[in-house]
C-alpha cells in the first residue's frame, strides 16, 4: 500500500496520464500552479462520477481491489477517531462491511 504522504501526488501523476490533454495545457505553467490545475481537474472529475475526492485517489492508486477496500477502510477509521466515534458505531452509521 501506498503510504499516505505520497498518495495525492502519485494520484494527480496518474490522473495527468489519464488525461494528457491537459498536461500538455499546462506545462506552460509553473510546478505549483500545474498541481493546482491537476487538483481541481481531479476534483472536477471525482464530482463528475459522483465521489468525493478522496475516494477517486484512492480509486487511481489502488493496485488492487482488497488495497482499495483497505485503504478506504483506513481512511474511514481515521475519520471516525477525528470524530470521537466508536468504530462500530461508525461502520453502522455508514454501512460499512
Amino acid at each position: 500500500m501506498i503510504p499516505k504522504h505520497q498518495r495525492q501526488d502519485i494520484a494527480l501523476e496518474k490522473f495527468l496520464e489519464q488525461h494528457p490533454d491537459l498536461r500538455e495545457e499546462i506545462q506552460v505553467l509553473s510546478a505549483k500552479e500545474q498541481k493546482e490545475q491537476a487538483q481541481w481537474a481531479l476534483e472536477d472529475a471525482a464530482e463528475e462520477q459522483g465521489l468525493e475526492p478522496w475516494e477517486l485517489v484512492l480509486e487511481l492508486i489502488a493496485t488492487s481491489p482488497e488495497d482499495l477496500k483497505a485503504m478506504r477502510l483506513e481512511v474511514h477509521q481515521e475519520v471516525a477517531e477525528a470524530l470521537g466515534m466508536d468504530w462500530e458505531e461508525y461502520r453502522q452509521l455508514n454501512e460499512l462491511d
